[in-house]
């Protein structure tokens, strides 16, 4: 470790510092230890002082709780000599300062193995002596300071703290353990792939290669997906608009052994009611005014293959009979014919409604709805795919630039960090569709290749205004007497549901979503409202 009496730094060190660090006049039984890198605030306190103040190390030498500062140099040995040489004189703490050299200042693996590896040797030196580690977050970058809160909360009991201007030198919480809320999702996908062997399912299908995700709810949906995409069972798809649902039915039917047939895809809720019979089974020639040929429908071309029908809950009532005949009996009629022929299409179903209520509200037929719903899929929106969000924006802008590549003068845009940060705190009520299309107007809208925070707020469209009815909770009239425990329960039973599902049951996450301080609040609760998994 380079520390006083040694006549050379880690990783090379330079002259001047390494004097520094062998004033062992200085030198005391080690107590609290500050471990921090040296940041550019830091830096600029020696030549801007009126507009950063003294920066943030020396603001927390300054309490007076420090008898020694391992410092993390990722800078040129002058300045890193003139800033030590401005520190020492206005602290009685030791400065043991530490040369290193970074590929790039966010490189999170090389950040991760020279902050260990000081740490380790730090911690082990004041061995055996009372006093306490600490990490400084304020100085670096945002890597840095992740870096020390994985070695606090993983390998070393360090106390964890930042400074600024307006709040001085603070303690920060970090409200959890990754040992206990990450460790054992690492070690169950070992697990989980093992499951797979022995239970046979399906390998992972290149057709669902295109769904960008890592979020365990999409994890989940993909499985169930490669698992019904061998087989020729009917498939629902529900979802919000725009949350991917034909880009799943493609993936389906091209994992699938249908793979060679065509998929053929009608949106119902673009046909007008007076052509749905002729556009999906087919017509003659002289069927009706200005049929001047046989054509062939959407059954009838997707023949070996799969149907893809769009918006299923558009389809009008009075196509819906012949539509479940068609199903049923394999064989259709065209519109002007007498006698139907045999067919063999797979229907994949998607729909943007909630078909059960349709059929409760008498809008949608319930025989349809059971010969539709073999398999039904529900896709999550974006705002519930935990962790999707920053991985579909740096895909979706690589397809931007190569949609844009061809264009005359085009150059290639990436995201700033402020935009990038004002981006994932986006609700997409559009989902993934919206995204895209976001991303492309910001393309437009920046002349650089940067895109920053105001291309992105001009690109980001203003969200709806909401026509819909009261909430019906809420609209209740007290007057008549209202069962208040009953309502309570149900809302608590519904949103305690939905966060143990889109996080698979995992309580320490959940009970963040839901706000609660820990996972025992949790299970008392999902206890209480009868909504244990």
């Amino acid at each position: 470790m380079a520390s006083c009496g040694h006549k050379q730094l880690l990783h090379g060190g330079f002259p001047a510092l390494t004097m520094r660090a062998q004033r062992c006049s200085k030198m005391r039984r080690v107590n609290n230890i500050l471990i921090s890198w040296l940041g550019r605030t830091d830096l600029r306190a020696v030549t801007e002082p009126a507009q950063v103040g003294i920066g943030p190390i020396a603001q927390a030498l300054r309490t007076g709780r420090f008898s020694k500062l391992d410092l993390l140099c990722d800078c040129t040995s002058e300045e890193a000599d003139a800033y030590l040489r401005w520190l020492e004189p206005q602290t009685d703490a030791r400065i043991v300062p530490h040369q290193i050299t970074l590929p790039s200042p966010t490189d999170f693996d090389a950040i991760y193995r020279h902050a260990r590896a000081i740490a380790a040797q730090v911690a082990a030196a004041a061995r055996g002596e009372a006093g306490q580690l600490t990490f400084h977050l304020s100085p670096g970058t945002p890597a840095m300071a992740a870096v020390w809160i994985i070695l606090a909360k993983t390998r070393f009991p360090a106390e964890l703290i930042e400074s600024s201007i307006q709040h001085g030198v603070r303690t920060v919480s970090v409200p959890f353990q990754i040992s206990a809320d990450f460790i054992p999702d690492l070690l169950q996908r070992p697990d989980a792939e093992l499951t797979r062997l022995t239970a046979g399912l399906p390998p992972p299908a290149p057709a669902f290669d295109a769904i960008i995700h890592q979020s365990q709810v999409m994890q989940r949906v993909v499985a169930r997906a490669r698992r019904v995409a061998l087989r020729s069972i009917p498939v629902l798809i529900e979802g919000e608009s725009g949350t991917g649902k034909e880009l799943l039915a493609r993936a389906i039917h091209q994992a699938s052994p249908r793979r060679d047939g065509p998929m053929i895809t009608v949106n119902c809720g673009a046909i007008a009611p007076e052509l749905i019979e002729s556009e999906l089974f087919g017509h003659e020639k002289g069927a009706f005014t200005g049929a001047a040929s046989a054509r062939k429908g959407v059954f009838e071309a997707a023949h070996t293959g799969t149907l893809f029908l769009d918006e299923i809950g558009e389809l009008p009532k009075s196509a819906q009979v012949r539509f479940l005949r068609a199903l049923q009996e394999g064989e259709i009629t065209r519109v002007g014919a007498t006698e139907p022929f045999r067919v063999d299409v797979r229907p994949i179903a998607a729909t943007n409604r909630s078909l059960t209520r349709e059929v409760s509200e008498g809008r949608f037929r319930e025989d349809l709805f059971y010969r539709l719903a073999v398999a039904v899929i529900e896709l999550p929106p974006l705002r519930n795919r935990d962790g999707d969000a920053a991985l579909l924006l740096d895909r979706l802008l690589e397809q931007v630039n190569r949609e844009s590549a061809t264009e005359p003068g085009y150059e290639p845009k990436k995201l700033s960090v402020t935009a990038t940060k004002l981006l994932l705190e986006h609700p997409w009520p559009g989902n993934v569709r919206e995204m895209l299309n976001t991303l492309r107007r910001a393309a437009v809208w920046t002349p650089g290749p940067v895109i920053d925070a105001d291309d992105t707020r001009e690109a980001l469209l203003p969200r709806p205004e909401r026509t819909s009815p009261e909430d019906p909770i809420l609209a209740q009239d007290v007057r008549g007497g209202i069962d208040l425990t009953g309502i309570i329960d149900r809302v608590a039973r519904h949103y305690l549901e939905q966060a143990m599902r889109v996080t698979g049951n995992n309580k320490a996450r959940a009970a963040r979503l839901l706000g609660f301080g820990n996972a025992t609040t949790l299970t008392n609760w999902l206890k209480r409202h009868g909504a244990e998994p």
